[in-house]
């Protein structure tokens, strides 16, 4: 039985990395950025190539995951 609580610490423990990694790529956003994005998904909605083209160095689908990681209600619509 110690066995079988060894492995659901691994499976917590791997799901918590998981998500601190994914909270990391998160914060890899300016806030400058994050103001950008907002505005211009204001503009032109879910036009993730034309709001990359407005922030050097990122890409379309970086900034639509970060977007539908932060915003999840707003891709619910």
């Amino acid at each position: 039985m110690a066995g079988s609580g060894h492995t659901s610490d691994n499976t917590n423990q791997d799901t918590k990395a998981a998500k601190s990694n994914q909270d990391s790529n998160l914060q890899d956003f300016s806030e400058d950025e994050e103001n950008l994005i907002a505005r211009m998904f204001g503009l032109v909605g879910k036009r993730w190539s034309l709001i990359a083209g407005r922030i050097p160095g990122r890409t379309a689908e970086e900034i639509e995951k970060y977007w539908t990681s932060k915003y999840r209600s707003s891709k619910e619509r």
